[in-house]
């Protein structure tokens, strides 16, 4: 055997020795040694609770059903004589009301206040993100079947479906956290779940300049851009923090106004009163059905409002969003997915297109340089910190081309000693065209805002 040969087989040795260490550990995680006994709790449980009380739970019924079901298990494993203690006899408790009143081994991540999101990457993969990083957590499912009698309690609730016929859904839990769900055979690894939490208080503009997000003056600048009923995107990558962002923007809105919010999952939270809230929904099993942001934008515009709030723009919708702007609803708050102002006014003149109308470049052009006021650019930096990084003024048109000026930029002065991202928002000393349109609302803001 020559020597190519003897490396190339003690490789294979090893690379076949790494996969049998890894398939013994991911054995040793599937292993539970108290599979048995939970199997009969959940026998017991299902004969001894009637499958009503598992549906429609108030905090009082959720309580009483904790209460009934730990007394099932505590008679159980006092019946099998077998020593257990205490902490492991809490463990069992705590798994069984979870996988039966709540999400089974996801539900403690749901109430961590720490984690902002949650990615179940097949049975064994289960991600979280705390503090702006991604960690992967010690929570694990019992196999696929496992994680798609999650996902159907997660979807069943709202009336949306996932099957073969039907990989793909939007979701929401009660709390407003979005929910996103792909199964096989689209999702080769096993079924995914991708959970983006809110939290259970929306956050103030108070959070946000704690935050780092934004500054007082930037804060005093876009509330006068609100109340001055300016036309408002906010852009950025996906979880940038766009949506959060929004609602506090949208909380500058006035309490005497009438808000209508547009969304595929309902995710805005606006603490106004006079709000109606609207959702898109997915076809039916026939394929018919399906209501679309588009139709709801349209319908929106017969409802008298004197806000429209889209939760995004990715389509068609954009062309009826600009007619709206352009015709008397101005205040209108929206956000579209894209990594700088520019791009953002291209992705909206492509999403234009989409609707499938037959206008030259040049009128869609000069529709969204009317109705675009403000683009708010949104980012999140590697230290996992979400920050504006622009605030854009739409000026108007010169020939063919969009003008736009920078009022607020971000500038970063380097990192402390943790890694974090040093750096603020501060004005690029442009004062913004629209500034007769903030004093005609009588709102009047410092003269020195936008010195530098």
């Amino acid at each position: 055997m020559s020597l190519l040969e003897r490396l190339q087989k003690e490789k294979n040795t090893e690379i076949s020795d790494n996969k049998n260490l890894r398939a013994k550990k991911i054995q040793q995680i599937q292993e539970d040694p108290y599979a048995s006994i939970k199997s009969k709790i959940h026998s017991r449980i299902i004969d001894e609770i009637k499958s009503d009380a598992l549906k429609d739970l108030d905090d009082d019924g959720s309580e009483a059903l904790e209460h009934e079901i730990t007394s099932i298990v505590e008679n159980i494993l006092n019946e099998e004589n077998s020593y257990i203690t205490k902490n492991e006899r809490q463990k069992i408790i705590s798994e069984i009301i979870d996988e039966t009143i709540g999400l089974g081994p996801i539900n403690p991540l749901i109430h961590d206040p720490t984690i902002s999101e949650i990615m179940v990457n097949g049975p064994n993969k289960v991600y979280v993100e705390k503090k702006g990083r991604l960690v992967l957590s010690d929570v694990r499912f019992k196999d696929d079947q496992h994680v798609i009698h999650v996902i159907e309690k997660i979807v069943a609730p709202i009336g949306r479906r996932v099957d073969e016929s039907s990989p793909m859904v939007d979701a929401r839990l009660p709390n407003g956290s979005r929910v996103n769900v792909i199964i096989p055979p689209l999702a080769l690894e096993g079924p995914s779940i991708t959970i983006r939490k809110f939290s259970e208080k929306p956050f103030d503009v108070k959070d946000l300049i704690n935050f780092g997000t934004l500054t007082p003056n930037v804060a005093m600048f876009l509330k006068a851009c609100v109340e001055a009923r300016l036309n408002i995107v906010v852009s950025g990558g996906t979880g940038s923090g766009k949506t959060t962002t929004l609602n506090v923007i949208s909380s500058f809105i006035p309490e005497d106004e009438r808000i209508v919010t547009i969304e595929d999952a309902a995710e805005i939270q606006l603490a106004q009163e006079h709000v109606v809230r609207l959702e898109t929904r997915p076809p039916n099993i026939e394929g018919k059905g399906a209501v679309t942001i588009r139709d709801l934008v349209r319908n929106s515009l017969r409802m008298r409002p004197d806000r429209i709030v889209v939760g995004e723009v990715r389509s068609g919708e954009a062309l009826d969003m600009l007619q709206a702007m352009n015709t008397g609803h101005d205040g209108s708050l929206t956000t579209g997915h894209a990594n700088t102002p520019r791009d953002m006014l291209a992705r909206l003149e492509t999403m234009v297109l989409m609707a499938g109308m037959d206008l030259p470049v040049k009128a869609i052009r000069e529709q969204i340089a009317s109705a675009i006021d403000i683009i708010v650019q949104q980012s999140r930096f590697k230290d996992g910190s979400r920050k504006i990084t622009h605030i854009s003024e739409v000026t108007g048109m010169e020939g063919d081309i969009i003008t736009m000026q920078d009022i607020f930029i971000h500038k970063q002065s380097g990192k402390d000693e943790r890694g974090r991202i040093i750096g603020d928002i501060v004005p690029t000393g442009i004062k913004p065209k629209f500034m007769e349109k903030i004093e005609r609302a009588g709102v009047m803001l410092p003269s020195d805002l936008f010195t530098p």
